[in-house]
């Protein structure tokens, strides 16, 4: 008898971006126990480059990487890209906890002038996280 795997392709692509291994491997495993497939970048320009030739259903960004405002400025690349406008937004940061910064969105208008969707403090509860991740899929695929 001969065993075959498959993989799940049509399974909704997440897009992960930060540059710590072990949030990029927090992350993956989560989203990929509920059923999603994650592809993880420690980097905006190579999960960018990426999204080029897949375009995936949600991109989650840490904010700060090379830079303080790294995350919002992949963020706002995403949302001003005609391609991938539509794509649904998170940010997920350690600035409050580590460093003190308050990024905290106060409404939806903080939200859209950080152009994202959604925000997580780090560690994000992994719960809140899936459940903000179908909500937001599942509203982009009625668009």
């Amino acid at each position: 008898m001969k065993l075959e795997l498959y993989m799940i392709t049509d399974a909704p692509l997440i897009v992960v971006v930060d540059d710590d291994f072990d949030v990029l491997e927090w992350c993956r495993l989560i989203l990929e126990a509920v059923g999603f497939r994650v592809a993880c970048f420690q980097n905006s320009d190579a999960a960018y480059a990426a999204m080029k030739k897949e375009i995936p259903a949600l991109v989650i960004t840490d904010l700060m990487m090379a830079n303080l405002d790294s995350g919002f400025d992949f963020a706002r690349s995403v949302k001003e890209s005609p391609e991938f406008s539509h794509l649904p937004v998170i940010i997920m940061t350690a600035a409050s906890s580590r460093h003190g910064f308050d990024f905290e969105p106060k409404s939806a208008a903080d939200l859209s002038a950080m152009h994202v969707d959604a925000y997580f403090s780090k560690p994000a509860d992994p719960q809140a996280l899936v459940a903000k991740v179908r909500a937001l899929i599942s509203g982009n695929s009625q668009r």
